[in-house]
């Protein structure tokens, strides 16, 4: 009896370390579950913030290139805008050489237009007749002498007319400067 109760005290034991080992097993594969599961987590978060920057960056693109498409568009309007100011350069002077009243007026009347569609535009003549003499709006062809009691720097006389649109010059005006 006694070896059999040696037996099952042997038995007994190895069961005990069998489920000693089953538990340090079973804690070893919950452990490695956690770990897995926070890494798990950890990825997901950093996914999440990745996704979030290039979603941020994808915006600032395309508000970017939304800007710069509707910036290009303006210049491309101002550029046809300048292209007319000859013409209508072209149409003042041959108001004033015209002797015809009746091609007079048919010229003032294109004029007119002319300057409706430049207004619709938002494009101002700059006028900077009996002003101090401004290098952002003008440009200075030529200096005469200043009469009595005029200032230097003046602008005398506008050759060519300038425009801007907004605070853009589109063409700066040529004048004659007193000095």
């Amino acid at each position: 009896m006694e070896n059999e109760e040696l037996k099952q005290d042997e038995v007994l034991q190895e069961e005990t370390e069998n489920v000693k080992k089953e538990e340090k097993s079973a804690k070893k594969k919950s452990n490695k579950k956690q770990e897995e599961l926070e890494k798990a987590l950890a990825e997901a978060e950093e996914n999440k913030r990745k996704w979030y920057a290039v979603t941020a960056e994808y915006e600032n693109y395309r508000r970017r290139t939304q800007n710069q498409s509707a910036q290009r568009y303006q210049e491309g309007r101002n550029d046809v805008v300048a292209a007319l100011f000859p013409i209508g350069d072209n149409l003042e002077r041959a108001l004033a050489a015209c002797q015809d009243e009746n091609t007079k007026q048919g010229l003032d009347m294109i004029l007119k237009a002319y300057k409706k569609v430049l207004e619709g535009e938002g494009v101002e003549e700059i006028d900077p007749i009996g002003q101090p003499f401004n290098a952002d709006v003008a440009e200075a062809i030529m200096a005469m002498p200043a009469e009595d009691g005029e200032e230097s720097g003046l602008v005398k006389q506008v050759y060519v007319k300038g425009y801007k649109k907004g605070d853009k010059v589109l063409r700066y005006a040529q004048v004659i400067v007193t000095n």
